[in-house]
């Protein structure tokens, strides 16, 4: 006979990207207190590539939330306690013969917390026995409730001696002029957080901010301190995390790693802002497909790589190698709120103009959700950015790193030229190129450019070209 006892599961955050290592918990979707069952979507995340849900494995009631929203965690820190119903397991035969009490619990099948892009792993979990002066120790008993940890005491820094942080809370301490020596630490064996920091920046600031409470002690999750804070000489201190920290370090490794070359030209648009509006009143390419110069840029784009494949290319460090790649990966660059992302859409080059724009309308449209997946803005090969849409003419963009290329798409403005021998106003854009010398050498980009600009001039290239 069983008897259905609650046991604690621990939900661990998972490496929701490729290899990243922490996250920042945007939203709780639950409380303590709150049933949730397998499958729901307990919180959103946030990583250096995009915004994520995490949807909770097992069914049962939270008993706790580790963590505020605003917390950024470590990939395989568990950030949330979740009582399930079960059997208690069967008593050990013999008290001599601990190892064979304990082999039930080695044999249980788990679904492991891997959720985002890479799904449940398969297999039987592998659990390492306590042990206790060397020697392996017995099969603790089943755990009826929640055991609430006991705050480590604070420790005393001395004169001179190194408080206790990993090295982004010191930078994060550095940043908002926090001295670690006067921060309380709330971490395991007295190790400061960045949450610690934040309140003792918001103390300083003049707010009252309780001390973050051990995991599962409180019964509810309070929001960490509201950022930026400011300073009292009116200065305001911005934390860089989550897309914003991995584009400025993205940006500064392409800037002093690749050698830069930018080139530009101006070219009439104006026949092909007439094919765009007729595309937009005909609905040739579908009902409900969104038509835009971004699209015929994009296809020109694609068509004149079509012609030089040699640029749609990597470098291989390592090898020190040219990598000329199969497939085209259009990135297009997306402001959103959280910073600037770059989802590509993948094998661009082999689609219609009709699939290019529905492909175009899908990736803006999750980009502006904050739900773009992390392997959408893996693997791209080139890239476009569209200045032109904050009334900007052009300038000289930052690669995208390991891509050869990338095309600055700059305002669309009537401008008087020359055409037909006569001076008449007509649609120009600027267009820039930047790409990478070590493997695009001056003839190349120049082509690129090129027959990229005669397409938009007279798209009907498109065709004979294509």
């Amino acid at each position: 006979m069983t008897t259905d006892v609650r046991s604690l599961r621990e939900f661990k955050m998972p490496d929701v990207g490729e290899g990243l290592t922490e996250a920042e918990i945007l939203t709780w979707y639950v409380k303590p207190g709150d049933t949730v069952t397998d499958g729901q979507v307990v919180c959103e995340v946030e990583t250096a590539k995009a915004a994520v849900e995490l949807p909770i494995p097992f069914t049962g009631v939270v008993e706790a939330l580790h963590f505020p929203a605003g917390t950024t965690v470590d990939v395989g820190t568990s950030i949330i306690a979740v009582a399930v119903a079960g059997a208690a397991p069967a008593p050990a035969a013999a008290p001599a013969a601990p190892a064979a009490a304990a082999a039930p619990a080695e044999a249980e099948p788990e679904r492991r917390e891997v959720l985002v892009g890479y799904g449940p792993r398969t297999g039987t979990a592998q659990r390492r026995a306590r042990r206790t002066n060397g020697a392996a120790a017995a099969a603790p008993a089943p755990v009826a409730a929640p055991v609430v940890p006991v705050a480590p005491p604070v420790p005393t820094v001395a004169e001179g001696e190194r408080p206790l942080a990993k090295p982004p809370v010191r930078k994060l301490a550095k940043d908002l002029g926090i001295d670690l020596r006067s921060v309380l630490p709330t971490g395991p064996n007295g190790v400061i957080t960045r949450e610690d920091v934040h309140a003792a920046a918001a103390t300083a600031a003049g707010a009252a901010v309780e001390p973050v409470a051990a995991p599962a002690a409180a019964p509810a999750v309070e929001a960490v301190p509201a950022l930026p804070v400011p300073t009292a000489a009116g200065d305001v201190r911005v934390p860089v995390k989550g897309v914003r920290k991995a584009t400025a370090q993205a940006m500064v490794a392409s800037a002093f790693t690749a050698p830069h070359v930018t080139e530009f030209v101006q070219v009439d648009v104006t026949r092909t802002m007439k094919l765009v509006r007729k595309l937009k009143e005909t609905g040739e390419l579908g009902a409900g497909v969104r038509v835009s110069p971004l699209l015929l840029v994009a296809k020109a784009l694609l068509t004149a790589v079509k012609r030089h494949p040699e640029i749609n290319a990597s470098w291989d460090e390592a090898a020190q190698e040219i990598v000329l790649r199969g497939a085209v990966n259009l990135g297009i660059a997306a402001a959103t709120p959280r910073g600037l992302i770059v989802p590509n859409i993948k094998d661009a080059g082999s689609r219609t103009l009709a699939q290019l724009a529905i492909a175009l309308g899908e990736l803006v449209e999750t980009a502006r959700q904050g739900k773009t997946a992390p392997a959408d803005m893996s693997g791209g090969s080139i890239t476009i950015t569209n200045v032109g849409v904050f009334g900007v003419d052009t300038g000289t963009p930052i690669l995208n790193p390991g891509e050869a290329a990338i095309l600055a798409f700059g305002a669309v403005r009537e401008l008087p030229w020359v055409h037909k021998g006569k001076v008449v106003p007509r649609q120009v854009t600027t267009l820039a190129l930047s790409f990478d010398h070590r493997l695009v050498d001056g003839e190349l980009g120049s082509k690129v450019l090129a027959d990229t600009a005669a397409i938009l001039e007279y798209p009907k290239r498109l065709i004979t070209w294509g």
